[in-house]
């Protein structure tokens, strides 16, 4: 199971995010075929968002076959296989990049704390 996390700061829709995160988290093999996500309300309770946010996400997945819901048991990861194309990894990553160093340099910290701080981890 992923965590989900959102980033009001971005500008990307609330259920976007939603939707990426359980997209990458396949493709990445966090998610697995079978698995069961949270349920529309405890996630939208967890993540703080109105109902329909997380409900326009999950109907979105449902739409393209990533996610099947099984009335009174639960929205599960389908069996179609995701695929990431290396240019939308590479974009995602700079856009995520680019956030964390605006903030840090915002902080005072400069290139070199950054990186030293990220080899630690």
């Amino acid at each position: 199971m992923i965590k989900f996390r959102l980033d009001p700061k971005t500008g990307t829709p609330f259920y976007r995010q939603i939707i990426d995160q359980i997209t990458f988290g396949i493709a990445a093999g966090n998610l697995k075929t079978g698995e069961q996500l949270p349920t529309v309300r405890s996630l939208a309770v967890d993540l703080k968002v109105n109902l329909n946010t997380v409900a326009k996400a999950y109907k979105e997945l449902e739409i393209l076959r990533v996610l099947e819901t099984q009335q009174g048991t639960g929205t599960f990861i389908s069996e179609i296989k995701i695929q990431i194309s290396e240019h939308e990894r590479s974009a995602k990553l700079k856009d995520i990049c680019n956030e964390f160093s605006s903030i840090a340099f915002s902080y005072g910290f400069s290139t070199d704390d950054i990186i030293n701080q990220l080899k630690k981890q």
